[in-house]
């Protein structure tokens, strides 16, 4: 029992929301285009993230990304990506997610579950993350999902054919979380 109070004073700092350090976070993707990986990033994201790992089911996280400012590192297909058939950034500025559980897996390791919601379309995903520490003790969070593009009418009309633009998309997240205030 004394064990686990010791560790609970010790996790103490976690149980308020910590700050996303932005600089050292990313959101990315891997998708494939004839055949070829076609990898991206988004720019600009926010998170809100109240992670405590001795107490998962408290936790919560939840994310909202400006699918405008995708990265492709091609201005030309960065602004095919905005239009209608695609993204469609004027009528669906932003995709978010929003954690409905959070639970361990075993050693630093998590099942994030919740509810993606991309153009209009709403689908339950469950991200499996990876906890570390980096060299300032900062709490790192890594994890992968993979995604169908066509559930979320990304890629319609005629980018709806799968042998042009595979359907299978690979988000990829690394979040640093600062120390909480």
């Amino acid at each position: 029992m004394r064990l686990a109070a010791v560790l609970l004073l010790a996790l103490a700092p976690l149980a308020a929301a910590q700050p996303v350090l932005y600089d050292k976070s990313e959101i990315r993707f891997v998708s494939k285009q004839m055949g070829a990986d076609v990898e991206g990033r988004f720019r600009r994201w926010k998170a809100d993230v109240d992670f405590r790992p001795a107490d998962p089911a408290h936790s919560h996280a939840s994310f909202e990304v400006d699918l405008a400012s995708i990265d492709l590192a091609s201005e030309e297909s960065e602004a095919e990506l905005r239009k209608r058939d695609w993204f469609d950034t004027q009528r669906f500025p932003v995709a978010t997610f929003r954690s409905t559980a959070i639970a361990s897996t075993g050693e630093s390791s998590y099942n994030i579950a919740g509810t993606l919601a991309i153009k209009g379309a709403s689908r339950d995903v469950t991200v499996p993350v990876r906890l570390r520490k980096d060299a300032a003790g900062n709490a790192v969070a890594e994890g992968q999902f993979a995604l169908k593009r066509l559930a979320f009418k990304v890629g319609e009309g005629p980018w709806s054919d799968t042998s042009a633009v595979a359907d299978d998309v690979t988000v990829r997240v690394r979040i640093t979380l600062g120390h909480a205030p």
